[in-house]
């Protein structure tokens, strides 16, 4: 869908940047990193234009983001093209897959019918002190292991990433690849070689690691 046609049926999205995820998340309890293209940046410092932001936060947490975002952002659960809306009120201390729509990985927040789109947040399986990979939760690492720091803002590890970027071979994701494959040492080089080889076996990339 192109990106005027989207607009027209979901409305706008605002422009947002890892620190203003900080300021967002700012005493929140539970566990939250950034993925996507802005987490390989963040490690490479090579950048690029950057369509979206990709908050994470645990999926088992959801209760403690409804909490956090309450009376400040709305909560609507996207699936597929569907949306439903995070009731303030409707058991919020249900777990996500009681409330969410069925095979929402999601949710967009915004401050009211009114204005942009925010921030899309992403549910991931895992456990504050375990990640893993939502496609083959068999492929796990500490989450100390897992996330890294920098300017107080956690940043999912560029290996990660690039295990989620590897199954979409967008361009964007082919060109993060390329930029990304110089700074990995032969550790994180190996780590998504054998989750690759697990994943996707006949994937491009694993001549190049």
């Amino acid at each position: 869908m192109e990106d005027t046609e989207f607009e027209k049926l979901y409305g706008a999205w605002a422009p947002r940047t890892p620190a203003d995820a900080a300021t967002l998340f700012v005493g929140y309890s539970g566990t939250w990193w950034i993925a996507g293209g802005w987490a390989l940046e963040a490690f490479t410092g090579v950048s690029r234009h950057h369509e979206d932001l990709d908050p994470s936060v645990l999926r088992g947490e959801f209760s403690l983001l409804r909490r956090h975002l309450a009376g400040r952002l709305d909560i609507w659960s996207a699936s597929s093209g569907a949306l439903k809306p995070m009731l303030p009120n409707d058991r919020p201390d249900a777990h996500a897959d009681e409330v969410l729509l069925e095979g929402s990985g999601q949710v967009w927040t915004r401050p009211d019918a009114a204005q942009r789109w925010e921030y899309d947040i992403l549910l991931s399986p895992g456990t504050s002190v375990e990640w893993a990979y939502k496609r083959d939760e068999e492929i796990r690492m500490p989450m100390a292991e897992a996330l890294w720091e920098q300017d107080g803002i956690r940043y999912l590890q560029p290996e990660i990433q690039l295990l989620y970027k590897a199954k979409g071979q967008r361009s964007k994701d082919e060109a993060d690849f390329v930029a990304t494959l110089p700074f990995l040492d032969e550790r994180r080089r190996g780590w998504i070689r054998t989750a690759l080889q697990r994943t996707l076996p006949a994937h491009s990339w694993l001549q190049h690691l």
